[in-house]
Order: C-alpha cells, then structure tokens, then sequence
C-alpha cells in the first residue's frame, strides 16, 4: 500500500495547522500550504518532521499560486489520497447590516478564498488525486451557508460564500462521485482561530480539539448516497 498522503490548504495555523499536526502523528505524508511565512508554527513543525511535512506556499484565491503549488507536490509525490480544503476568511465587518454601509470589496475578497479558493485546488491538483487510493475530498463549510436554517440579520459576504462553496461542492459531488470520489462537507463549530486576523477567544472550541471530530469524519469509511453537510456532533444541516 502507497503512503497516504495528504494536501490541506490554510495550514498556517488554527484547524488547519491542528489538522496536520494529527495527520503527522498517524504517520500520514502532508503537503501544507502556507500563506503566511512570518507565521512560525509550520517551520517548527517542518523540523519535527522532516520525513513526513513539506510546507508549500498557496495562496487559494490566485490561480498562479495554486499552480504553482500544484508542482511543486508533484514534484515530490505521484499521488493524493485527501485534500483538505481548509482556508477561509472572514471579514471584521462582518456584523454590518444593510443599514450600514457595506464593503463590497471585502465581500468579493470572501467570496474569492472562500467559494472559488477550494475550485481552484480541486481543478490543479486532481491528476495526483486521480493516483491516489482514497480519493477523499474534504470541504471546512460553516452553518453560515445553511440559507434554510439562517438567523443572521447581516454576516452577507461570509455567508453568501459558504453557501455559494456548497453549491460548488454539490456540482463536484454530482460529477465525481461516479468517478470513486468520496466527499466530506463539513461545519468544525466555532473555533477559537484567526480567520478575522485576530483570534477569537469567545468561541466554543480550540483548533486541536475541533481537528480530532474534523479528522474522524474526514477519514470515515461511510459511503454517500447523497451529500450532506454535516457538523462535529455528527448532525447533518439543511441546506
């Protein structure tokens, strides 16, 4: 059996950084992209595992980047078995409501990490995930783009982007689920991490404990039928 082998965007620190950290201590090979390479946390960990994690600059929101890191893991890889598609942001406008002005800039900002970021993964590197065992694709969401079960009263560019990256994982599903491709949509919870630039000390949960429920249903051997988004108490949510 091939090593598996994994890709997990927005490793940089938070869930994604969490989520390489037990991946590593599996045993598993992880390719992690970093946007941040002031951040220190990935290069300490490089050195605890020399073997085992190399760190790839990715920047989901420009397709060059991207690219970029695409050749680089295939430069040292032949194979996927998991992507993670992890990063995201958010905006500290976020709790604007249409009575305040909106920036509209920042919502496109969103909009590009968090709906078409993943797009941009999935289409550059699906030759090696092609090669690989698993064929595991696995999308962080949030309940924000649940529109049937949607409270807000503002939260418009982060909302609107989770939604609009269901759908996309929903017309990913529908043309490679036939192909042996299994999906994992996923809400981890809220998290105590730095998707706004500071990190979030209200939230419920650290990164750490969020990866271990994140990473048992992304590893899961359950089989679809259909596609659901599920949560870390293991509820699906309506879309």
């Amino acid at each position: 059996m091939m090593q598996p082998t994994a890709l997990i965007t927005g490793a940089d620190r938070g869930l994604g950084f969490a989520l390489a950290v037990d991946l590593l201590e599996q045993g598993w090979r992880v390719f992690a992209g970093q946007y941040l390479p002031e951040w220190p946390a990935l290069s300490q960990l490089a050195r605890q595992y020399p073997d085992l994690l190399q760190v790839v600059a990715l920047d989901v929101s420009r397709m060059d980047s991207v690219q970029a890191a695409e050749q680089a893991v295939a430069a040292a890889t032949d194979h996927l078995d998991v992507l993670i598609n992890n990063a995201g942001v958010i905006s500290d406008t976020a709790e604007h409501t249409i009575r305040q002005a909106q920036d509209y800039a920042e919502m496109h900002r969103l909009y590009d990490v968090n709906a078409l970021g993943p797009l941009r993964v999935v289409e550059a590197f699906l030759p090696l995930l092609d090669r690989g065992q698993l064929k595991r694709l696995c999308f962080v969401s949030s309940e924000a783009g649940s529109i049937k079960r949607s409270r807000r009263i503002a939260w418009y560019g982060y909302c609107m982007s989770k939604a609009a990256l269901n759908m996309a994982v929903k017309n990913l599903f529908n043309y490679l689920g036939p192909q042996g491709y299994i999906f994992r949509l996923y809400h981890p919870g809220w998290m105590r991490t730095y998707m706004s630039g500071q990190k979030n000390e209200a939230a419920d949960m650290e990164p750490d404990d969020a990866a271990v429920f994140a990473l048992a249903y992304f590893l899961s051997e359950q089989d679809e039928d259909e596609l659901v988004l599920c949560d870390y108490q293991g509820q699906e949510w309506e879309w």
